[in-house]
């Protein structure tokens, strides 16, 4: 593994003091147990690739739950888009860990591509009276693929021409604090309203998950680092056999239908509507279908997908123990991105891809950063989206566990993006100003435009043309787009003179903005099979 970080202080700024700052900044975070390139022996790896897939399933079973049933499909039609959500996520986390970034990081099915789905679901033209619910199911999802496959043309056009790239050279430690911040913290309204939904389960999680994961291991002493590593395995098996229990013994027999479909642990129907053996493959649902207003409704949703996945993935770089991230490296992890929304669309996933914020965080709570075990995550993926009856009993875990989950995960990626502030100097009011009025706006404007459709059941801008409504509704509905928009505008543009740059934190970044040279950033960062020799990192 490559050095634990540079840098002999200079983070705080300000002081004339003699004396060397207590805890000087790090280019890479230290006490990983695990970076990028040192696996962890077989077995744990094996284990921890089976955590994270465990993680990555609470997204991808929520999104089709929420979602097939509006489209006009059964328990067994939510089955296999989920199988096929699964399949895809895994071939996507393999070809970004191989080809793209060649970070430790899920690319699973995403929250922000759900409004201009469901903008597609709502189209007048599928729900004539006399089709069959499956027919309309159909009919729908081929829409949502031909959005999907030209929204997909955006990322790797991005990506691979090196737009993104000189986009993400004027990235500072100071912009990317707004930004990867709220990529965390933004996500709040997915962790404690979904505890609530069942909060005898739910509750039990989050405080046994936080009980194995930070207090037993000062409390029993195994040297072997179990209780921190394998934390989410031993807490969700607990809770789940609890919530077997009491769906068994009948706790909820009297309950609501709405109680009885969050907290049993027999209501998914996913076991029953999987078949035992079935590979997803293109085009499984028909020819899609196209349509303009949609597909630039589907491109802007890509675009601030986009967004939300480069705080995501400088977040995982950190977690990693990596060096940070070159500029033309998230440039070609982008357009590996765009590659897997294209392969979205052609299986037809109901979801565009990006990366698994819950995912990232794991990697803090685990502190294994390997990119092996992301890799045999994968695998599990793939092997369990094909033998669909065995994927479905993991699958079947209770929303408000996973919704336990996430309060820590979504956590750990907000913190991991304040901690960059150790770059930059605090006692300047510019940084005061940048930071607290994107961070404010970040969380103010997404709140006006979500509270507005909660009530009204559409947003602020309201047309006739609803592809247009999302083009503008689903931007500023999303916290890390408009925090990370406005810290990147205003620190790029607010009086810009020598001394300013330091206390933006630009030097600490400055001497990684190049990929050649740089022998720690070519140890993570370079393709395998000497491939950088025909993709060279510009």
């Amino acid at each position: 593994m490559a050095g634990g970080g540079g840098g002999d202080g200079g983070g705080g700024g300000g002081g004339k003091s003699s004396e060397p700052a207590p805890h000087p900044p790090k280019d890479q975070l230290p006490n990983i147990a695990y970076c990028i390139t040192s696996p962890p022996p077989w077995p744990e790896a094996i284990l921890l690739g089976f955590q994270h897939y465990l993680v990555m399933l609470g997204t991808t079973v929520l999104i089709p739950t929420a979602l097939v049933p509006q489209m006009g499909g059964g328990n067994v039609e939510k089955a296999e888009v989920i199988q096929t959500l699964l399949f895809v996520a895994g071939l996507n986390t393999l070809l970004q860990s191989l080809f793209g970034t060649r970070l430790p990081a899920v690319i699973g099915g995403s929250y922000t591509f759900v409004p201009a789905t469901i903008s597609i679901i709502l189209a007048g033209r599928f729900s004539d009276g006399n089709s069959d619910p499956v027919e309309k199911f159909k009919r729908t999802m081929r829409a949502i693929q031909g959005s999907l496959i030209v929204a997909s043309t955006l990322q790797i056009v991005l990506g691979f021409s090196g737009l993104w790239r000189n986009v993400t050279r004027f990235l500072s430690p100071l912009s990317a604090v707004p930004l990867v911040a709220l990529v965390g913290f933004g996500l709040y309204e997915l962790g404690f309203p979904g505890v609530a939904k069942c909060v005898e389960i739910g509750l039990p999680e989050l405080v046994v998950l936080i009980f194995i994961s930070q207090y037993l291991p000062h409390l029993i002493h195994l040297g072997r680092h179990l209780f921190e590593r394998f934390a989410v395995i031993f807490a969700v098996v607990i809770v789940w056999i609890y919530a077997h229990l009491l769906t068994v013994g009948g706790a909820y027999n009297g309950a609501s239908p709405k109680t009885q479909n969050t907290c049993r642990t027999d209501r998914a129907g996913l076991i029953s509507g999987a078949p035992w053996i079935r590979v997803p493959y293109p085009f499984q649902w028909g020819t899609p279908s196209f349509d303009a207003g949609e597909a630039f409704a589907m491109m802007m949703t890509s675009f601030v997908a986009l967004v939300e996945s480069t705080g995501a993935f400088i977040a995982v770089a950190r977690y990693a123990s990596a060096t940070p991230l070159p500029p033309s490296i998230l440039s070609r992890g982008v357009g590996w991105q765009g590659v897997g929304i294209l392969l979205s669309g052609l299986f037809g996933t109901v979801n565009g891809s990006s990366v698994s914020v819950e995912n990232a965080g794991l990697l803090a709570l685990t502190r294994v950063g390997s990119r092996r075990v992301v890799q045999i995550s994968a695998g599990f993926m793939i092997f369990f989206s094909i033998l669909g009856k065995f994927g479905a009993v993991f699958a079947s875990i209770p929303a408000p566990i996973v919704a336990a989950l996430y309060c820590l995960f979504f956590a750990y990626v907000g913190s991991v993006g304040l901690s960059f502030l150790q770059f930059c100097n605090l006692n300047s009011f510019r940084t005061k100003f940048i930071l607290g009025f994107s961070i404010f706006v970040g969380l103010s404007v997404p709140q006006y435009f979500n509270e507005y459709t909660a009530i009204r059941g559409y947003g602020p801008v309201h047309t006739g043309a609803r592809w247009f409504n999302d083009i503008v509704n689903v931007p500023f509905s999303s916290e890390p787009f408009v925090a990370g928009l406005v810290a990147y505008f205003l620190d790029n543009t607010l009086h810009r003179d020598p001394t300013i740059r330091k206390d933006r934190g630009k030097h600490w970044w400055d001497k990684f903005r190049s990929f050649k040279g740089d022998t720690r950033s070519e140890e993570f960062y370079s393709l395998p099979f000497n491939l950088n020799k025909y993709f060279p990192s510009v």
